[in-house]
C-alpha cells in the first residue's frame, strides 16, 4: 500500500508511473489527497474538542466547590453536547480514514527508475544470460513423454484423484523432487537464510498484508466455510510473522527461506502452454522472503538476483534473466526480475522464479517496521523470490539432460536422490 507521502510528494509523477502499469485512475489517486485533507481536518476539530472538554471537566470540581450549581449544571451540559459532537466527529473520521485506506489497497505500487517503460512480456529487458545450452536430437521428447517413458509422473491419475493440474509423481519421479527441494533449502540455509516451515492456509489479513487481496482473490483457492486462503506461495505466511511487528534494528536483515506446497487455480489458463508441468494448481517452492533497511534493500535484490543465478548454474541449466516492463509487472512490486531457463525439447524460455523488491508497499499493509538508529518506528522494505519454483526446472533437467541411455541426473543432486542415472 503507498503512502499518502509518496503520492503528496508529486502527484503528478506518481499518476504517470502508476501508468506505467496501466493503472489509469488519475480521480482515485488524487481524491487520496482530498480524502486526507478531510482526515487533518476532522481530527484537528476532534482534538479541540478533546482539549476543550479536558479545561470544561477541570472547571466543573472548582465550580462544585465555590457551590456554583446553576453555572455547574450548565457546564456538565455544554460537556454532554460537546461529547456528543465529538462522537459524530470520531465516526466521521473513523469512515474518512477507512475510506483513504480501502483506496490506497486498490492502487497499485509505484515502479521504481530502473523498470522499463512497456505494456507485455515482448517489452521485457533480457538483462543477463548464461549456461550451457543443451544439444539435442530433432526427436528428442518433451518432459511429459519422458515422465511417461520413465514412469516419473502420471499425469491421469491425478486427473482421476483431483483433475488437471495436480500430477502425482513416481518412484524415481518422487526422489529427484525431493532431492531439489532439499538441494535449494540447503543452498539457502548456506547462504544465511533461516528456514521456517509456515502453514499452507491463511487469513484474510494475511492475504491483505502481501497483496494477494484485493488484487488475485480470484487466483487463489478459497476455504469459504472457515473464510481462509490456500497460500499461492510462501511468500505469504513468511512475510506476515512480521505483520503489526517493530523490529530492532541489530536484527535487520531478516533472512527466511521456506518449503511449501502452492496452489494457484490459473483461471483461464489453458492450451500448449500449460500442457506436463508448464502450469499446475498445486506446485512445491522453495521462497527466499527478506526485510530490510531501505538503504540496503537494493544491494540485497542483486544479491538474491546472485543466489537464484548460482542455482541455476549448479543445476546446469541454460537461464536469462528478464527486467520486467511496467505492464508486465505484478501489482505490489516495485521492481521484479523473472528468471527463465532453456527447455530443449518445447524450444522455448520456462519461467523458473521472481525475485521483486516491493520497497515499502507490502511493510505498510503489513505494518512491518523496523527501530531505526533515531529510535523511531520505520516502514522496512520486504522482498523474495522463488529458489526455485519446481515443475518447470524438472521439465527442464528431464528434458535438457535427455541421453540414449537415459536421463542425467545433475551431479549436485546425486548425494540426494542415490542415483546418477535414469533409466
Amino acid at each position: 500500500m503507498l503512502t499518502i507521502q509518496q503520492i503528496k510528494e508529486n502527484p503528478e509523477e506518481a499518476i504517470r508511473r502508476l501508468g506505467m502499469k496501466g493503472y489509469t485512475d488519475r480521480d482515485a489517486v488524487l481524491g487520496v489527497l482530498a480524502l486526507d485533507d478531510r482526515r487533518k481536518k476532522l481530527q484537528l476539530e476532534n482534538d479541540n474538542r478533546a482539549a476543550e472538554l479536558n479545561r470544561l471537566a477541570s472547571s466543573i470540581g472548582a465550580l462544585m466547590k465555590q457551590g456554583k450549581k446553576d453555572e455547574t449544571q450548565a457546564v456538565k451540559a455544554n460537556v454532554a453536547a460537546l461529547k456528543e459532537s465529538q462522537k459524530v466527529t470520531a465516526d466521521e473520521l473513523a469512515q474518512t480514514e477507512a475510506e483513504i485506506r480501502e483506496r490506497l489497497l486498490s492502487i497499485p505500487n509505484l515502479p521504481c527508475a530502473m523498470v522499463p517503460e512497456g505494456r507485455t512480456a515482448e517489452d521485457n529487458v533480457v538483462e543477463k544470460t548464461g549456461g550451457p545450452m543443451p544439444n539435442l536430437p530433432e526427436d528428442a521428447l518433451p518432459h511429459w513423454d519422458l515422465a511417461k517413458k520413465y514412469n516419473l509422473i502420471d499425469f491421469d491419475l491425478g486427473v482421476k484423484i483431483t483433475g488437471a493440474g495436480f500430477p502425482v509423481y513416481i518412484g524415481k519421479g518422487a526422489k529427484l523432487q525431493r532431492a531439489l527441494i532439499q538441494f535449494f533449502l540447503d543452498q539457502a540455509s548456506e547462504a544465511g537464510y533461516l528456514e521456517v516451515q509456515p502453514p499452507y492456509v491463511v487469513n484474510e489479513a494475511s492475504g491483505y498484508g502481501t497483496g494477494q487481496l484485493p488484487d488475485k482473490e480470484g487466483q487463489m483457492y478459497h476455504c469459504e466455510v472457515d473464510n481462509l486462503y490456500l497460500i499461492p506461495t510462501a511468500e505469504v505466511p513468511v512475510t506476515n510473522l512480521y505483520r503489526d511487528v517493530i523490529i530492532e534494528n541489530d536484527r535487520l536483515p531478516i533472512k527466511n527461506c521456506a518449503y511449501s506446497a502452492c496452489f494457484r487455480r490459473e483461471a483461464g489458463s489453458y492450451g500448449k502452454d500449460v500442457r506436463g508441468l508448464n502450469r499446475l494448481h498445486q506446485f512445491d517452492k522453495v521462497e527466499i522472503v527478506r526485510i530490510e533497511r531501505p538503504e540496503d534493500s537494493y544491494a540485497a535484490l542483486e544479491e538474491m538476483k546472485d543466489h537464484v543465478q548460482g542455482l541455476l548454474d549448479k543445476l546446469g541449466l541454460p537461464w536469462h534473466i528478464l527486467r520486467l516492463c511496467g505492464g508486465d509487472m505484478s501489482f505490489t512490486s516495485a521492481i521484479t526480475f523473472d528468471f527463465e531457463v532453456w527447455s530443449g525439447a518445447q524450444k522455448r524460455w520456462l519461467e523458473v522464479s521472481s525475485v521483486s523488491n516491493f520497497e515499502t508497499y507490502q511493510a505498510n499493509r503489513l505494518k512491518c517496521r523496523y527501530r531505526g538508529e533515531d529510535k523511531k518506528p520505520h516502514l522496512a522494505h520486504t522482498l523474495n523470490g522463488s529458489a526455485l519454483a519446481l515443475p518447470r526446472i524438472m521439465a527442464a533437467l528431464l528434458e535438457n539432460n535427455q541421453t540414449p541411455e537415459g536421463i542425467v541426473v545433475p551431479e549436485c543432486l546425486r548425494r540426494y536422490t542415490g542415483f546418477d542415472i535414469i533409466n
